[in-house]
């Protein structure tokens, strides 16, 4: 089954995930499939704390791709605030 999750990256406190696509028998550091995405949790000021590929998520969830639960509530909070600012032409 493939997988979207998220993989630790960073130094000892201080935690960065990159969200992949991943076949859910691999190790959670081994190899992914695609990177759709980062999330920072410590973002200072002027740094981003998430961003998602929204186009291939959904290109992954149609061929049946499952989230982590925190992925989905990461990419459901994504959604909402793409959603709330508007779109620059």
């Amino acid at each position: 089954m493939v997988t979207i999750r998220l993989t630790r990256r960073g130094a000892k406190n201080s935690p960065f995930y990159h969200i992949v696509v991943t076949d859910s028998r691999k190790r959670q550091g081994g190899k992914s499939l695609e990177l759709v995405g980062f999330f920072n949790p410590v973002a200072r000021k002027g740094d981003t704390q998430l961003k998602l590929d929204l186009a291939r998520i959904d290109h992954w969830l149609g061929k049946g791709a499952q989230q982590s639960d925190r992925v989905r509530d990461l990419v459901a909070a994504f959604r909402k605030q793409a959603a709330a600012t508007p779109a620059a032409a």
